[in-house]
Parts: C-alpha cells; structure tokens; sequence
C-alpha cells in the first residue's frame, strides 16, 4: 500500500502544479487585457467608436483614429505571407525530401541561424540598403502594369523605397526561417512506411509528397504559417525603419508609404502625453485581441484538418 500511495501523491502534485501553472497564464493574461482596457478609457471618452474607425490621428487636435495602422498592420502581414508562405514550405519539402543528408545539415543549420537574428539588423539593412535600390524596381513594376485595372490599383503610382511592400518583403524574410523550421519537423513525422508504400506503388516523387505528405503534415504547416502571421503582425523595430511612417495612409497601393499599430506605438511613446498614451495603448489591446483571435483561427482550423 505504501509503494501505492507514493505514486498517488506525485501524480496529485503534478496534477495540481499543472493547474496551477495554467491558470498563473490565464491570470496574467486577463491582468493584461483589464490593465490596458482600463488605460485606454480616456481616449474612448474622447473618441467612442470613433477611435475604431476614423481615419484621423493627429495628437495636436487631440484626435485618435485607429484604422490606418490597423490596415497597416494587416497590409504588411498578408504581403509577407504571400512571399514567404510558397518560399517555406517549398524550402521544407526541399531539405526533408530531396536534399542529400551532407547538404540537409548546413541547410537546417543556417535556417535556425536566421530565425534568431534580432529583428534590429533587419531593419537596418531594409532603410540602409534595401529601401532606395528597390525603389527603382518599383517605378519599373508600376509602369509595367499601368492601364490594368486590378494591378494598377496595387502596384500604383508614386513608388516609395520605405512603404507597405518593403516592410513586407522585410517581415517576410524574418517569418521564413520560422515558418520552414516548423514545417520542416511537421513533415520529417511523415511515417516512413507510407513514403515507402507510395513509392511501391510506382509513384513519383511529386505524387508521394501530394499523396502521403502533404495530407498528414497540412494541419501543422497551417499553425506554423499562423505562428510565422502572428510574428508579423508584431513586429516593431523593422517595420518602424522601412514602412515609410505615413500617418492616415489607407489604400492599396503596395509601393506607398504607411504605418502600423506596433511602429505607431514605437515611435510616438517617448513624446506623447497622457491621452495620447491612452491611444496607443488601445492600438496595443488592438493587436493582443487580433493576436488572439488569429491564434483561435489557427486551432480551429488546425483541429478541422485533423479531423
């Protein structure tokens, strides 16, 4: 009985600690949301609604409109999706599928590499080098689609070296290394098996990726490229260096300057005033409820798949 009653004891403790350990994160996170909430309210005694869906953000006349940065944000992250989605997952299948074993090893090593680089460095690098060259492929890309009706509207006129599309190529180029690492161990789980009966069946290898791979690893490519989104979403420092820091910018023109939640908050913290502050902290509650709200999106849609 007492050999019995050890074992018992443990697993009550852990199971307690375990408990406890989740609720300390649920407890912070609502100490979060009730501390910004609560500082964001003078704004909203300001604004209302207003502050959701004006366009307007200019401290001077003590008015606050959240929706530019709030498709500034949106903008960059789909852009960076768009380029780094097919790049990673492509990049996975690369070093699971075809790449040698001598090759695969410094492959995995310098994507684990990049993905720790601070987001500082490549920011610097997009205003100091990248931001004026591209310009010039911009202006080339605009005259090429001019008269298209659908392209011109994104590809518009007036290409600016800092805009959405350089902070989206930036953002893009951090998420990459994330989102093939993850992708890259959902896939190496593919029982070998199943590889090895597709193969016995006299499928090629673009067929047994699409037969046996893909179907198994699809849910958790989707939570990583929802993680790789959630990191875009985010991201500061870059995004304040290369997006250009246009104030009250919406439209679809993907080579015109902008702005963003987190480069908002970023740049205008260190001079604002109390209502002003009040204002980025509800840009800031903002982008914790859209991170949430992406995240739940992520497991539903990962739970679907499984299913």
């Amino acid at each position: 009985m007492k050999l019995n009653a050890k074992p018992n004891r443990a697993d009550t403790a852990f199971h307690g600690a375990a408990i406890a350990a989740a609720a300390l994160v649920l407890l912070i996170l609502a100490l979060v949301v009730f501390t910004m909430a609560t500082r964001m309210g003078p704004v909203l005694d300001r604004m209302g609604l207003d502050f959701f869906g004006s366009r307007r953000w200019s401290p001077a006349d003590r008015l606050f409109g959240a929706l530019p940065f709030l498709w500034g944000t949106l903008y960059t992250a789909v852009i960076a999706l768009v380029l780094a989605v097919p790049v990673s997952i492509g990049v996975a299948l690369f070093v699971t599928q075809v790449a040698s074993p001598r090759l695969r090893k410094p492959l995995v090593y310098v994507l684990d590499l990049l993905a720790v680089v601070p987001s500082v460095v490549f920011g610097l690098w997009g205003v100091l080098v990248l931001a004026q060259p591209i310009q010039s492929i911009y202006i080339k890309v605009h005259n090429a689609v001019d008269g298209i009706p659908v392209l011109q509207s994104i590809f518009g006129a007036s290409p600016q070296g800092r805009s959405f599309m350089t902070a989206g190529i930036i953002l893009a180029i951090m998420i990459t290394p994330i989102i093939t690492s993850l992708a890259r161990e959902v896939i190496d789980t593919t029982p070998t098996p199943e590889k090895e009966g597709a193969y016995g069946l006299g499928a090629t290898r673009w067929e047994m990726i699409r037969a046996v791979v893909w179907p198994h690893s699809k849910a958790g490519i989707v939570g990583a490229v929802m993680l790789g989104l959630g990191r875009a979403m985010g991201e500061t420092i870059a995004v304040a260096l290369v997006i250009g820091s246009s104030i009250g910018q919406i439209t679809t023109n993907a080579f015109a300057s902008g702005n963003s939640m987190p480069s908002v908050i970023a740049n205008e913290w260190g001079e604002a005033d109390d209502l002003h502050k009040s204002a980025m902290i509800g840009l800031a509650l903002m982008l914790f409820v859209i991170t949430i709200a992406v995240n739940l999106i992520a497991t539903a849609v990962v739970q679907r798949s499984k299913r």
